[in-house]
């Protein structure tokens, strides 16, 4: 008999109809949540009321209000998807799954975008990969900006990071349909996404909702204190001029919304107890009275296993497309420590002992690698191995992008293509593709994939755990950097 051309699953909500490919079904634009219109893009996320009939999934869904990037010469569409999909119902996940039958291991994962931008809908999300490898692969939708991670009185403070929970709420109630285990849920996340894993771990009403996580180039000293938020919120008011309360902005059209973010660039957000943990990248971030990586012991972390790393140049993604790289002085270099820094002359002056032979872009590159990502990876790693009992893998990934005349590197995203195991598609290899035009390396984008399949497996991704008294940090790509 042959195979039923368009599945349909039968979920609480009600039926919906995927498509079926040589790797299993997909269903899209699946809501985990109502639609956040109007006053509700400033309150909780609200449980969606279901549908009769079947529901067509085989369509990806609107997505987040939210600006344009541009990141100069190089082509990151790939990564931040189409942008601005206008629609209501974008509180949504895609499920991509080998088959409807069985208890697969289920990852989650949630995109990066500096808390503004990015979708599912990105290519680099696709999970093809992960269902041929038996795999149940979720990618989350959830508020972004103003209605996301702005702090309102009135309002709940990160909505986005309430919306995932109710995303894997979802998952819990919901992906055994779909062929997954939901006593097997790792979720994954990459930059912005990876700071908000790195929260769930600290999170209390995340526990029983994943039994593992992958931290990929997050943050775990990235959140904003509620003082440095306020000055966040203030700019935003002005700029619109209304009161900073969620009644104010409840009426406010997500078009004019997107108006004020370019007035909220650039704010100083040092204060007399905190540096700017995103180095003036972004203005928004979790809203926190204490770090994720020191709160810990706060959420379901103990009993989590954990892979987290960082990529060996990230800030070099921050600079070469925009030709920062050869045009910083030693100003700027200044000018970047001091945001992050208390004592920045200090910090610069042992980084350029250790890096006698750096240029004033290499320096910058470096101190924002550091900030934005590694020494937050890092603390988490150490906190997460202490209370977890030896259930921490570390890695660090060096393999260097060619793109931009070969002076990308091991930039920040450069990892995506080998996790997804997607390397070889043509669309990554231009100039200005996010791994240039030279061929990508036999053989890695197996072994980064494997890794992370296995990991969401059984907890192990191949290498010792990580132990703060003799640290193992497991190298990726390096070695195909010649």
């Amino acid at each position: 008999m042959p195979r039923q051309a368009n599945p349909v699953v039968e979920t609480l909500a009600g039926a919906v109809r995927g498509l079926r490919d040589r790797t299993g079904e997909r269903y899209r634009a699946l809501p985990y949540a109502a639609a956040p219109t109007g006053a509700g893009r400033f309150a909780p996320p609200a449980p969606h009321p279901g549908w009769s009939g079947v529901r067509d999934g085989t369509r990806p869904s609107p997505t987040a209000p939210q600006p344009a990037r541009d990141f100069g010469r190089l082509d990151m569409t790939t990564y931040f998807g189409p942008g601005w999909v206008p629609g209501g119902e974008y509180l949504t996940v895609d499920v991509h799954t080998p088959a409807t039958g069985g208890r697969r291991p289920v990852m989650v994962f949630v995109h990066g975008g500096g808390f503004v931008a990015g979708s599912n809908r990105a290519a680099l999300y696709d999970g093809s990969a992960f269902a041929r490898d038996g795999v149940v692969l979720v990618t989350v939708n959830y508020r972004l900006g103003i209605p996301g991670f702005l702090d309102l009185a009135g309002a709940p403070p990160n909505r986005g990071l309430l919306d995932l929970l109710a995303a894997l709420g979802w998952v819990r109630d919901t992906i055994a349909v779909f062929g997954g285990d939901p006593g097997n849920v790792t979720v994954f996340g990459q930059s912005a996404g990876a700071t908000l894993v790195g929260a769930l771990l600290a999170t209390p009403r995340a526990k029983g909702l994943f039994r593992r996580a992958i931290v990929q180039s997050g943050n775990g000293t990235g959140a904003f204190t509620p003082e440095q938020a306020q000055r966040v919120t203030a700019a935003a008011a002005a700029a619109l001029g209304v009161e900073p309360t969620a009644e104010a902005f409840a009426p406010i059209p997500d078009e004019r919304l997107l108006t004020v973010l370019p007035a909220l660039t650039g704010l100083d957000l040092r204060t007399g107890t905190a540096t700017d943990p995103l180095s003036g990248l972004s203005p928004f971030s979790l809203v926190l009275s204490v770090q994720p990586a020191d709160a810990l012991a706060e959420g379901p972390a103990a009993d989590i296993d954990l892979l987290i790393g960082t990529n060996t140049q990230e800030g070099h993604l921050y600079l070469v497309p925009q030709g920062d790289l050869e045009s910083t002085t030693q100003a700027d270099v200044l000018a970047v420590a001091t945001r992050a820094y208390a004592d920045p002359k200090t910090v610069l002056a042992a980084l350029r002992a250790a890096r006698p032979d750096a240029t004033p872009g290499e320096l910058r590159s470096a101190v924002l690698g550091q900030v934005l990502f590694e020494a937050g990876t890092t603390r988490m790693a150490r906190a997460h191995a202490r209370i977890s009992g030896g259930r921490t893998h570390l890695y660090s990934f060096g393999y260097p992008s060619a793109a931009l005349d070969g002076r990308l590197g091991a930039a920040h995203t450069v990892e995506l293509p080998f996790v997804f195991d997607l390397a070889d598609e043509p669309w990554l290899h231009g100039d200005a593709d996010l791994l240039g035009p030279a061929p990508a390396p036999a053989g890695l984008a197996a072994r980064v994939h494997g890794a992370w399949v296995a990991f969401a497996r059984a907890g192990d991704p191949g290498w010792a755990p990580f132990d703060p008294q003799r640290p193992t940090v497991e190298i990726l790509g390096e070695e195909e950097a010649g």
